[in-house]
């Protein structure tokens, strides 16, 4: 019977992921080098468009993220606010910088 059990419980369908379709259809979604958690969060901080980070300063959108999510939020996530900000405020970013990488410091 244990043996029956165990094949039942391995064939078992997993649970899909939960998908976030708003983050997937948004155009930040479309900045090279951001990842989703990263286009998500923007969104929870009221930016929808591209347009609506310009003049904004990564370090205070880190910030605000932080007091909205909690201090658990990674410090990876600022490189790609500098390069969000930074590509949709360059009329030609330069492709090496399209990385978040490239905005550790």
């Amino acid at each position: 019977m244990d043996l029956i059990n165990q094949l039942f419980q391995n064939s078992a369908p997993k649970k899909k992921k939960k998908v976030d379709h708003e983050a997937l259809a948004s155009p930040l979604n479309r900045i090279p080098g951001i990842d989703l958690k990263t286009v998500r969060d923007l969104i929870d901080l009221g930016i929808k468009m591209r347009e609506d980070l310009y003049g904004r300063a990564p370090e205070v959108l880190f910030e605000d993220l932080r007091k909205l999510k909690g201090d658990s939020i990674p410090p990876e996530r600022l490189w790609m606010l500098r390069l969000a900000i930074y590509y949709v405020e360059t009329p030609e970013p330069e492709q090496s910088k399209l990385t978040p990488w490239a905005w550790q410091e």
